[in-house]
């Protein structure tokens, strides 16, 4: 019996950002399908991995891009249409336990134009979270405290965003 990776998500109008959190990953194989089917398998110390998710609409796979790294895998999905979408899944209800939404790269949609965009190809995903004093930049204990409220009132408006929805 397969397991499966924790895998994280967040979007953008146009696109669609999964990360599937499996260290040292082994014959990963990735399938990207226009009607928005997305199948993942992989092993790790000879365990079998696997996600098979429909997402919610249709995406381009011409110009998505995949990348594999140390520590996860990152896939970049160009959504065919330009648009937000209520949920990842087109399955109503609550998502897979596995399935998680990535706070890090989490944009409200009328704050998408002030993010940056993620480039695969140019981005090292390994030490996405390693950040030193050495290369310039906070360490993770010093700015922690920051991240944590910004965290805090990205939940608090998703919530509030949910609860909306959830009304209508």
């Amino acid at each position: 019996m397969s397991r499966h990776p924790t895998t994280k998500w967040a979007q953008r109008s146009d696109e669609v950002y999964l990360k599937i959190e499996l260290p040292d990953a082994k014959d990963v194989s990735l399938e990207l399908q226009p009607e928005g089917k997305f199948i993942f398998s992989a092993t790790k110390d000879g365990v079998p991995y696997e996600i098979e998710i429909e997402l919610f609409d249709k995406i381009n796979v011409e110009e998505s891009k995949a990348t594999v790294g140390v520590r996860h895998i990152a896939y970049v999905i160009k959504k065919a249409e330009k648009k937000w979408w209520s949920r990842i899944l087109k399955q109503e209800g609550k998502p897979p336990a596995f399935l998680k939404v990535d706070w890090d790269r989490w944009v409200d949609e009328e704050d998408e134009d002030e993010t940056e965009r993620v480039d695969v190809d140019k981005k090292d995903f390994s030490d996405e979270e390693e950040k030193t004093e050495e290369e310039g930049q906070p360490t993770a204990e010093a700015d922690g405290k920051a991240e944590a409220e910004v965290r805090l009132r990205k939940v608090a408006r998703f919530h509030c965003t949910l609860s909306t929805v959830n009304t209508l």
